[in-house]
């Protein structure tokens, strides 16, 4: 059918390009190429965005949400472009805002205990200048040294640090955020403590771009803890008895910094990729870390280890060896993903049906045939199952797809949630109902209108 329209490309690009006096307006096929496409976004979607704007400044977000209600365009918002679940790719015709270049920490206050960022700040940059004044951020979302601080609060991300320090949400006093009518607001500030007015600011935390575009972000700092951090691992026969053993090791009043939890088949894949031998203790490899406490609080995990019958328990003082194991962490998806085609998934449940998980989700691999490689954040119940399938196959095997929906189900009945802390992008939405109940589903909906009734934002993504 043909489409006669009111306007041209070309007309849009000159308003934009006048309206962005900060940043820079790109409209090249490579460009546009490279931060449109995505092989899991339907037909209609797939197709090329008409442009993508590098903003630098808060004028250039609200000139491009100016350009979208005049000509009824989608904008998505992005930065480092490291979503997992189809949330920022852009969408055919559509503006493509990209905030990576405003990057600045405009404040690091020791007194306040605080920071003041803008969105493209790396999380690992962040870190780094503030222990230079003795303080630390604390959220690692396993992604630090490439993640910002912008793409973690739009997605509440999690990490291995959660156990202790809680997720994004718990680490972010304020934010400023630009609304689809242009007007830039602040909600929360650089009090610890605020009860006045609805929480607008844990409303925007998690919110995937669909509610606003994050300007300026004031999270919290905390001091570095006194004593010597000490790291180390141990080995079980399953991820069952690991997940005993984690729940032990949660309520015995130890407060670790980090329960990293990696199957045997992950155990292997890293050896493959990292030319370790880990693989040979055999079983289940559980990474532990405790940032103070000192000799009496791992005396304590390493009794509550031995009562849960790990075996090849070994524990570092030496940084050069904790900075491996974390890199052993970190090394976790591009070791699995490795010359494979591969689906990640991202559930949470309350940390008592760990074990049950656990082990259900090992006797479905079985039982369907499907290659699961299973680790995550034990410590706070989080789970980072992916299924493999052979790199020749360009369609997604029915029993993988089985395996998807089977876990999830069974997610949902343990109490759990689907996207702990990855988002729900367009992989996820049209579970929705599932997980929330039609009332909440519905109320979704409403909040979504209320901020963006012109459905401009980060459409398709987050709700459905």
């Amino acid at each position: 059918m043909t489409v006669f329209k009111a306007f041209s490309d070309a007309d849009v690009v000159t308003f934009l390009t006048a309206q962005v006096p900060d940043g820079q307006v790109l409209t090249d096929a490579a460009t546009l190429q490279k931060f449109s496409f995505s092989k899991n976004l339907t037909d209609d979607d797939s197709g090329l965005a008409l442009a993508y704007i590098e903003a630098q400044s808060t004028k250039d977000v609200q000139g491009v949400l100016k350009t979208a209600r005049k000509f009824h365009l989608p904008v998505v918002p992005q930065a480092q472009t490291t979503s997992t679940v189809i949330g920022s790719d852009g969408l055919a015709g559509g503006l493509i805002l990209s905030t990576a270049k405003m990057n600045r920490i405009l404040e690091i206050s020791k007194d306040d205990s605080l920071a003041v960022v803008e969105p493209g700040v790396i999380n690992g940059d962040l870190d780094r200048e503030a222990r230079k004044q003795g303080m630390f951020y604390a959220p690692d979302p396993g992604s630090k040294p490439i993640s910002g601080i912008g793409g973690n609060v739009a997605t509440n991300a999690g990490g291995m640090s959660t156990v202790k320090y809680g997720a994004t949400k718990d680490n972010v006093l304020g934010v400023k955020v630009v609304l689809a009518d242009g007007r830039e607001v602040q909600f929360g500030g650089r009090t610890l403590k605020q009860a006045f007015g609805y929480d607008l600011t844990q409303l925007m935390v998690g919110s995937e771009g669909t509610l606003g575009i994050i300007t300026q972000v004031i999270v919290k700092l905390l001091p570095i803890p006194l004593g010597t951090p000490v790291m180390g691992v141990a080995f079980f026969d399953n991820m069952t008895a690991l997940a005993k053993a984690v729940t032990a090791i949660r309520i015995s009043g130890v407060y670790p910094t980090m329960l990293e939890a990696l199957d045997g088949n992950t155990v292997i894949a890293l050896d493959r990729y990292e030319k370790t031998h880990y693989a040979d203790n055999n079983g289940a490899m559980l990474i532990f870390k405790l940032d103070n406490g000192g000799t009496a609080s791992m005396n304590v995990v390493k009794q509550l280890l031995a009562d849960q019958q790990a075996s090849h328990v070994t524990v570092t003082t030496d940084p050069a060896e904790q900075a491996k194991l974390e890199k052993l962490r970190q090394d976790m998806l591009p070791a699995v993903f490795a010359g494979q085609n591969h689906i990640m998934e991202d559930m949470a449940v309350p940390l008592s049906q760990l074990a049950p998980l656990m082990d259900y989700i090992q006797d479905l691999g079985k039982r369907l045939g499907v290659k699961i490689y299973t680790a995550g954040h034990a410590g706070d119940g989080n789970v980072h199952p992916t299924l493999i399938w052979p790199k020749d196959e360009t369609e997604v095997p029915e029993n993988v797809i089985v395996a998807l929906q089977e876990m999830f189900n069974k997610t949902l009945a343990l109490g759990g949630t689907i996207s702990g802390e990855h988002a729900v992008g367009m992989l996820k939405n049209q579970w929705n109902n599932a997980e929330l109940g039609e009332d909440v589903d519905q109320i979704q909906h409403q909040i979504k209108a209320l901020f963006d009734p012109m459905n401009l934002l980060n459409p398709k993504r987050k709700i459905n």
